[in-house]
């Protein structure tokens, strides 16, 4: 749930920003843009730190090698974060952000199906993850996609 709210939280901030004169975040698309860049940040952020274990354990076994897909996919969070905040960048990492969570989403069935853990509660049982997951696909392919001032 941390994820969906530093999404939603940070979007509103940007858009607040724009409004009290920043002019470049007086755009949907960009406070958008900058709140997937922030989601995605803290979401890598768990690839290192104290949720590690839980998200190495979240991996399906017959992938092999969990602890180098966590920190790869966390270092892929890192880079996209980045890179959708440039311009000319943003749909090519809008793109692989989107790619990235279809990938990892038999994590998220593997997580729910076994009940494991993350941050010492029960992970989001699969029809709510799932639908969590439809919204930041949606949240990241407009981000890339839509050119500023499309939601005006």
């Amino acid at each position: 749930m941390a994820p969906l709210i530093g999404l939603i939280v940070s979007l509103l901030g940007f858009r607040l920003m724009g409004w009290l004169g920043l002019e470049y975040m007086n755009d949907w698309v960009i406070s958008l843009r900058f709140a997937v860049a922030v989601m995605f940040l803290l979401t890598a952020s768990a690839h290192w730190g104290k949720r590690r274990a839980e998200l190495v354990a979240m991996v399906p076994p017959r992938l092999g090698q969990p602890a180098a897909w966590v920190t790869l996919t966390g270092w892929l969070e890192i880079a996209g974060a980045v890179g959708i905040m440039i311009p000319v960048m943003s749909e090519a990492a809008s793109t692989g952000l989107a790619l990235m969570l279809l990938a990892m989403f038999p994590a998220n069935v593997y997580a729910a199906r076994n009940r494991l853990t993350l941050d010492g509660r029960t992970v989001t049982p699969l029809v709510p993850r799932t639908v969590l997951q439809v919204v930041f696909l949606a949240a990241v392919l407009a981000a890339g996609w839509l050119p500023p001032g499309a939601l005006a």
